[in-house]
């Protein structure tokens, strides 16, 4: 019985506890193991050499263990024989080119991630590897990178076989090089990356850090990219894109016609539910070493002061459960705002909508909201928006806000305006489209009162006089409806189609209080975009004040 088998078969018997999504992955794994008809077979040579190599070769540097040979647990032999034992069977090139490890903090993933960084440079018969540990700043990707260094001066096999330098190792028989690179890094090009270990992936704001290794490892037969992470608070940025991808390559494994993607491995340790922090049972899910590498009883220190103290709450989720949160100071949590629930607009049939703007000029993304109710549920609002950049500046703006737009573009979330400004009859075609496409009546449209004049003249041209309301953009205008969208969004009554621009803008949105509590959206940061809130709001405000007209609508 190999390590696949053995974690699968504690996992079945309740001797460990593991999240819905690593269930998902390992029994899709021991399938495999017997599938014939599967492009891949499974060699348990080739992944036992890998165990067997950070078994011999590497020792640990640091604590109780200093000293020691690095002893693997069985959840990360599994992981390992599942990375390097799934072989092509026409290649033998192995299957897995991504591996997406997210594991709460202290369960000994910095010193995996070094292991597997030696014998890619050592061991992987690969001509000239060059290894890499990733992370936005160089001290960050020093951590692996230093572990790993550790680990061949305590190795005479290794040490004598290799130069390690300030800041790079060179392998002598093969001419590799395992180096850190960061954001910060002189020069990122030119690289042609064997293996690549990037850390703390929840940090790292740049994307194109990501490309540049992905887009590295091109010209390799069989490259390695293990990303290594905890939770964060910086929303749909790299991190949530690789966890959307990989949440849906696990639900295409039970689904015919589901997302495929065989090259990557999904390894999510986290809670299902958020509210399981309080129970130790369910500790491990996100903690798999919990009780060997990591302490237990320091963790119930750590849970039992965020329930006295609920500042340290969000941290402790985040780190030590894997929970998705977002930044301290915003106005929503992540549990609050994500939903992912979807509808099919055309099956739905609405007949009357609610409108609502946030219009920019270049730097601000320009938003259009549409929202409404069904006969069949008036207690749930759906929402449909669209999003606006310049073309001319669209690039840099991918570049110097570090966001992904241009795969938001891709995926139809944005659109651009011709030239290097906003044009505001787009938007207001966006609404007639609304009405021809799907057959959407606009019954009112909210709009910052400060807007084009031209722009209402438009609209009311379209849609007729009485549409467009003004809502000034104070306290005393918003605090109320502000504060019944965030009861309406954590009781999951908003359905906005799991948008990405509008989560990621919900998540950015942090409140300014007066003396009597009233409130009003601001940014949680100068660069940070809320643009898709704004417009939400503003339909918002105008749906509450026609509520009972819209619904005699009905």
């Amino acid at each position: 019985m190999n390590y696949i088998e053995q974690y699968w078969q504690e996992i079945q018997n309740g001797n460990v506890s593991v999240s819905y999504k690593i269930k998902k992955v390992y029994e899709h794994l021991v399938q495999k193991l017997s599938d014939d008809k599967s492009r891949y077979f499974f060699d348990e040579k080739q992944a036992s050499r890998v165990i067997e190599f950070i078994e011999r070769f590497c020792k640990h540097s640091k604590g109780k263990w200093a000293g020691k040979p690095v002893l693997l647990e069985l959840w990360q032999k599994a992981a390992i024989s599942a990375m390097f034992g799934f072989l092509d069977k026409n290649t033998r090139f192995r299957q897995y080119r991504e591996v997406i490890l997210f594991v709460a903090r202290k369960n000994g993933k910095s010193t995996l991630a070094s292991g597997i960084g030696n014998y890619l440079l050592f061991a992987d018969n690969e001509a000239g590897p060059e290894i890499y540990s990733v992370a936005t700043k160089k001290d960050q990707a020093k951590i692996i990178w230093t572990e790993a260094s550790r680990m061949i001066r305590k190795s005479p096999a290794l040490a004598k076989r290799s130069k390690i330098l300030v800041s790079e190792i060179k392998c002598n028989f093969n001419d590799g090089t395992f180096k850190a690179l960061s954001s910060e890094s002189n020069s990122l090009d030119g690289l042609n990356v064997h293996g690549s270990l990037i850390d703390e992936l929840h940090a790292i704001k740049d994307k194109n850090l990501y490309d540049v290794v992905v887009d590295g490892m091109t010209a390799r037969n069989q490259p390695l990219s293990l990303i290594i992470s905890t939770m964060g608070t910086v929303r749909e940025g790299i991190f949530d894109l690789k966890y959307e991808e990989g949440k849906r390559i696990i639900d295409g494994y039970s689904q015919a016609d589901g997302y495929k993607d065989e090259t990557v491995l999904p390894l999510f340790y986290e809670l299902d539910k958020r509210e399981e922090w309080i129970n130790p049972a369910c500790w491990q899910k996100a903690n798999p070493a919990l009780g060997t590498i990591k302490s237990s009883e320091q963790l119930a220190v750590k849970v039992n002061r965020a329930k006295a103290e609920s500042k340290l709450l969000k941290n402790l989720l985040c780190k030590d459960f894997n929970i998705r949160e977002t930044a301290g100071e915003a106005f929503l949590s992540f549990e609050q705002l994500n939903n992912e629930a979807v509808f099919d607009i055309d099956l739905l049939k609405p007949r009357y909508g609610i409108g609502g703007v946030d219009l920019s000029s270049t730097t601000d993304l320009t938003n259009a909201t549409l929202i409404f109710k069904t006969r069949d549920n008036l207690d749930v609002l759906y929402v449909e928006q669209m999003y606006w950049i310049p073309e001319d500046l669209f690039e840099k703006r991918v570049q110097e806000d570090n966001i992904p737009y241009d795969i938001w573009y891709e995926r139809g979330f944005i659109r651009k305006c011709s030239g290097n400004r906003i044009n505001y009859h787009d938007v207001v075609e966006w609404f007639i489209e609304m009405q021809q496409k799907h057959d959407i009546y606009l019954y009112k449209c909210g709009y910052d009162s400060w807007s084009a004049a031209y722009f209402v003249e438009d609209m009311k041209n379209q849609f007729g006089e009485m549409t467009m309301e003004a809502v000034i953009q104070g306290k005393k205008t918003l605090s109320a409806p502000m504060k019944n969208l965030e009861a309406e969004l954590t009781a999951k009554r908003i359905i906005y189609n799991n948008n990405p621009v509008l989560k990621w803008c919900m998540g950015n949105v942090s409140v300014d209080i007066d003396k009597n509590n009233n409130i009003q959206p601001c940014k949680t940061s100068r660069t940070l975009r809320i643009d898709g809130f704004a417009g939400l709001l503003d339909a918002f405000v105008v749906l509450e004040r026609n509520l009972e007209d819209y619904l005699n609508l009905y």
